[in-house]
């Protein structure tokens, strides 16, 4: 870490910190994530899903470039020095009077669609997609904080716990650990809704109320569904009737598409769920104009 000066703190999480740094060789600033953990060598460091999942899906524009990756043998000290982005997406509505511009997010959900499509292919799938993990800086947008991040091909099922609350798919609420890639597109829709409507879609205060919650919007799944759940849980549920509000339209400036694939991306089945490639082809993003 000789080679940086530390600005000043950004955050902080469970495991880490982030730190903005200024590079003493180039003299560019860069985000550094601290790992509040030890490792004993540096094959334990480059073992760390993290580590492995950005070194495999850089460089892409909409992932978070990781710079360098700093190891102090003595101390068990680990820092990832990444590109240092203007905010987050949280940061970027949380004090928001007016809504962005359609056409900004539009542009913001097509580059969302675009890291988890790049991801998905590669065999990745991120399991903490929320605002604070996606990083903008002017018009780019790049998912970042990728420590839950799992192998689509790994076993169920997952036991250890995973992504947000608010941005939970129903298949990680509703069955012991067996869920797919497709969560990431359920918390994507939620975080679509959030930048539109600069409120959270299902905003849950715990498990209970966020399954509920959901069912207040979407309405109750179908017994095929369910069954399917089902099959994967070892306690059993069952739920009240609900039919549904539907998505609440606290914007009415959302268009008729906008909608469509929004529904799409919370599908309650991730077995009819909108996949990131098919999401990139809805008519939605049509006018898109591919950079």
């Amino acid at each position: 870490m000789k080679n940086y000066k530390a600005i000043g703190k950004i955050g902080e999480g469970t495991f880490s910190e982030v730190l903005k740094m200024q590079s003493l060789r180039d003299g560019n600033y860069y985000a550094c994530k601290q790992m509040k953990q030890h490792f004993e060598s540096i094959e334990q460091v480059n073992n760390l899903r993290e580590i492995q999942a950005l070194r495999r899906l850089n460089p892409h524009p909409n992932i978070l470039t990781l710079h360098e990756v700093v190891f102090d043998r003595k101390s068990g000290s680990l820092a990832l020095i990444c590109e240092l982005m203007d905010m987050n997406i949280y940061e970027l509505i949380r004090g928001r009077r007016h809504p962005l511009s359609e056409k900004k997010i539009m542009h913001y959900m097509y580059q969302l669609c675009k890291s988890l499509d790049h991801m998905h292919r590669n065999g990745i799938f991120h399991r903490d997609v929320k605002p604070e993990n996606i990083l903008v800086k002017q018009d780019v947008l790049k998912l970042g904080d990728f420590g839950s991040c799992r192998s689509v091909y790994s076993k169920q099922p997952y036991t250890e716990y995973i992504s947000t609350r608010w941005y939970r798919a129903p298949e990680c609420l509703l069955t012991d650990g067996f869920y797919t890639y497709k969560m990431d597109l359920w918390s994507a829709g939620c975080v679509f809704y959030e930048i539109a409507s600069l409120q959270p879609l299902f905003p849950g205060v715990n498990e209970l109320d966020q399954i509920s919650k959901i069912h207040d919007v979407i309405g109750t799944p179908c017994q095929k569904t369910l069954t399917k759940f089902k099959q994967s849980r070892a306690m059993s549920f069952d739920f009240p009737f609900k039919k549904g509000s539907g998505i609440p339209l606290l914007t009415t400036n959302l268009t008729p598409q906008c909608l469509s694939l929004l529904h799409a991306m919370v599908a309650y089945d991730p077995d009819e769920r909108i996949a990131a490639h098919q999401a990139l082809q809805h008519p939605y993003f049509q006018v898109q104009s591919s950079p």
